[in-house]
């Protein structure tokens, strides 16, 4: 029985000292050194590849389409004829209207010369009259509605594409051709409005597409649209592409816009900081920091105020630290 409360006695005591050494063990940490670099303020966008000079055709009105150019890739001049819609209704009302016309047209000489003969009133003449600018008035529509079932180019340039094919039913608004110059390029890139007061024409630009992910693309800020869009609270930038750029028309980029670089800047990684708080190991302590922050990136952050060149920060930001714990820099 005595045997027994000593091996319990002593089971005790060695998970007390197995504890007591767990909990006063110094916690691993990994530690990083701040670095001087370029600390760059960066504006995030996305954007689509386009031509400088552009335009799209699309059909005014619901109606088949019965000819296309299959002129895809060709060159074409301003006027000419893309594609046709069934117009055979419109010419129908058409002739009706010149029928009309002609008719009116020969009741208002009758009345007039009856009017000369003092058969006829004035005001059957100004009946006539009246009657006759109203189909006047009619067929001139109606020949200006005609030119809308030919689809013409609206500028010089080659047809960059082409949709739709002969006997599908065109829809307003459809885009069937686009008709531009393939070069030079640009970018139309959608700019959050908290971050417009940041952007200017003249600014660098790093582009990344899917299509080149090995490569970094150039690209400068163009032009900014003065009114934004109250709705989607995004303002349309426009930048330039230089002329040996691979991209392609129609291409998607994710668009970096340089609004400011800091150099000599003192950098920290950013995962080590919560809001502006860090924590810093200073003799196998942890002590947590708030400090005042510069530019912030993806990767690192700069630096203003409370914090050494020569201090060690703890990266990533520890949420299960407490200030003032031991801590002990990680190995391997």
């Amino acid at each position: 029985m005595k045997l027994s409360r000593l091996l319990l006695l002593a089971a005790v005591l060695l998970a007390a000292g197995a504890a007591a050494w767990r909990f006063s063990r110094p916690q691993e940490v990994a530690l990083a050194a701040p670095r001087r670099g370029e600390a760059a303020e960066i504006v995030y966008a996305t954007g689509t590849v386009e031509p400088r000079i552009w335009a799209k055709v699309t059909p005014l009105l619901r109606e088949r389409i019965v000819e296309l150019c299959n002129c895809e890739g060709e060159a074409v001049e301003r006027g000419a004829v893309l594609a046709r819609l069934d117009s055979r209704q419109a010419e129908a009302a058409l002739a009706e209207l010149r029928a009309r016309q002609k008719f009116t047209a020969a009741e208002y000489e009758r009345i007039a010369a009856l009017v000369e003969r003092r058969v006829a009133s004035e005001q059957a003449l100004d009946r006539a009259r009246s009657e006759l600018g109203q189909i006047q008035a009619l067929l001139a529509g109606q020949e200006t509605r005609l030119e809308s079932y030919v689809l013409r180019a609206p500028v010089s340039g080659i047809v960059l594409r082409q949709d739709g094919e002969v006997g599908e039913v065109a829809e307003p608004g459809t885009v069937l051709f686009w008709v531009g110059e393939p070069k030079p390029l640009q970018v139309e890139a959608e700019v959050n409005e908290e971050d417009i007061p940041r952007v200017a024409v003249g600014q660098r630009a790093v582009l990344k597409a899917d299509a080149f992910p090995d490569r970094t693309l150039e690209a400068k800020v163009d032009s900014i649209t003065p009114k934004g869009d109250p709705v989607a609270k995004t303002y349309r930038v426009h930048l330039s592409l230089p002329a040996d750029t691979p991209l392609r028309i129609g291409m998607t980029v994710e668009v970096n816009v340089i609004a400011r670089i800091v150099a000599d800047a003192l950098l920290v990684p950013t995962g080590a900081l919560r809001g502006s708080a860090l924590f810093v190991a200073q003799d196998g302590i942890a002590r947590r920091r708030e400090v005042k922050l510069g530019i912030r990136g993806a990767g690192s952050t700069q630096i203003l105020e409370g914090l050494s060149e020569a201090e060690r920060v703890i990266a990533p930001f520890p949420d299960d630290l407490a200030d003032g714990a031991r801590v002990a820099e990680r190995r391997g």
